[in-house]
């Protein structure tokens, strides 16, 4: 992996230093330069709790016009991930570019968790490098000092009010003038509770009868059809957010020279994604608009991770990258020139709020997963009900008993110490595969290399008493 970061990179520097076009597009123009003499500007934009509930990744429920278009503006990732399903975790990942058990946030600022030393941040790097910095949201990451904003605008509380939002944003890029600006602006929703309306957004929320249960849930029922809603009501919101945000960026006049980032921080706040290593937690929709890239709008097939955020923003800022990044800039998707990649990504979970914690590792290479439950066997999993999900507990009811539903929050809750997949077949993670004698040596392959991911990352929990000393 280490080699790859290299190669990519040496890329990438390639790409800046050359003196002529980066090579010619199938129509036979000029390939434009990712990376313009001067740096780009930076909006970075997250959603709190989405998974890929967008309409432009097929989702049948979810009506989201302004993303989609976005997208159709620029690339979008199909097989983006998170690093770890929990908002602290995730946004220190993607601030310093490391794994949770690299940073150490490895849970909820409220549960008293935070990042162990000083890493290097993409606020501070942007702002070593000139940058004015601003944030709108929530930031849900500790400590502060090590986030050095210029500006910080209204938190989490007001981040339904979508209008105000973009009110807010507009006002920071008339103020930053000539100097550039990385601002980022982190949305409430589709975080529960599901406001049904704020301030009349949106004008028609989606109705119980709207919905289709989530398939990885596998339980429909009159509750669970309510929770799933007032969801997807929040994710048109958040979409009629997004549009009202891009064009106060057009009239600011900054949508030419500035980079567009958009992507969840994790999957909904729903029992088997949020606080699991299940796709469903795990896998996030990614949006990237770079000005000048090859267009029309693509999707992207390969892994990434949100780890690659800060790579990709410092080669728009056409600042260096720091040693010990785990992830790769995503410059050359943008110029329509992909370089070699990963072919598999790894995942973890230690502990999200002031529940006991359930540690957890994963790694995902092509059609198979294995999912690593550190502490099966000595501790039943507490993340049941997360965030008030009801689905786990309706399944419990006497009608569900030795259903499929029923089957998969059983072993959600007292999973076995390994988990195999085949997303090929299994999108939604259905069937444990594990135990089966023909997948043993797709079984061992995945075992090795995901030790060897924690071997080479530094996993504190790879020793025993360091696993053991978990509350």
């Amino acid at each position: 992996m280490r080699e790859l970061r290299h190669r990519c990179r040496r890329l990438i520097l390639g790409l800046a230093l050359a003196a002529g076009p980066l090579g010619v597009a199938p129509c036979g123009s000029p390939r434009p330069d990712p990376h313009p003499a001067r740096p780009l500007n930076i909006l970075l934009v997250t959603a709190d709790d989405l998974g890929p509930q967008l309409g432009l990744y097929g989702d049948p429920v979810a009506a989201t016009p302004h993303l989609d278009r976005l997208a159709q503006e620029g690339v979008w990732f199909t097989r983006a991930y998170t690093t770890q399903a929990s908002c602290s975790p995730a946004r220190a990942s993607i601030l310093t570019g490391l794994y949770p058990h690299q940073h150490g946030q490895v849970g909820l600022v409220d549960a008293g968790y935070s990042i162990r030393g000083r890493p290097a941040t993409i606020p501070s790097l942007l702002k070593e490098g000139g940058y004015r910095t601003g944030i709108l949201g929530k930031l849900h990451v500790a400590p502060e000092e090590l986030l050095p904003f210029d500006w910080v605008g209204p938190g989490a509380k007001r981040m339904h009010e979508v209008a105000f939002v973009a009110e807010r944003a507009e006002r920071f890029f008339a103020r930053s003038g000539v100097q550039p600006f990385f601002l980022m602006v982190n949305y409430t929703d589709p975080h529960s509770p599901f406001p049904r309306q704020v301030k009349g957004v949106p004008a028609r929320p989606v109705e119980p009868a709207d919905v289709v249960p989530f398939p990885w849930q596998a339980i429909d029922t009159e509750k669970v059809r309510k929770r799933v809603a007032g969801y997807y009501t929040s994710v048109a919101r958040l979409d009629e957010g997004v549009g009202l945000l891009l064009a106060a960026l057009q009239r600011a006049g900054r949508a030419g020279d500035t980079l567009v980032l958009f992507l969840g921080d994790q999957g909904p706040g729903f029992a088997r994604a949020k606080t699991t290593c299940y796709e469903a937690g795990l896998a996030i929709p990614l949006l990237l608009r770079w000005p000048g890239q090859v267009g029309p709008g693509r999707p992207v097939e390969h892994l990434v991770s949100v780890l690659d955020l800060l790579p990709t923003i410092m080669d728009a800022a056409r600042l260096p990258v720091p040693e010990g990044i785990q992830g790769v800039s995503l410059a050359p998707f943008a110029a329509g020139d992909p370089p070699d990649w990963r072919e598999a990504i790894f995942s973890e979970f230690t502990a999200h709020g002031k529940e006991s914690a359930y540690p957890r590792r994963a790694v995902r290479r092509g059609r198979y997963k294995l999912i690593q439950n550190l502490l099966a066997g000595r501790r039943v999993n507490p993340y049941g009900d997360v965030d008030g999900d009801v689905a786990y507990h309706e399944s419990r009811r006497e009608e569900f008993r030795g259903s499929l539903p029923n089957t998969l929050f059983r072993r959600m809750r007292r999973p076995p110490p390994e988990e195999l997949y085949d997303l090929a077949s299994d999108p939604w993670e259905l069937r444990d595969l594990s135990r089966y004698p023909a997948y043993a040596a797709v079984l061992e392959e995945l075992r090795s290399e995901l030790r060897a991911w924690r071997v080479e990352t530094a996993d504190p929990l790879l020793d025993d008493v360091a696993l053991a000393a978990l509350r």
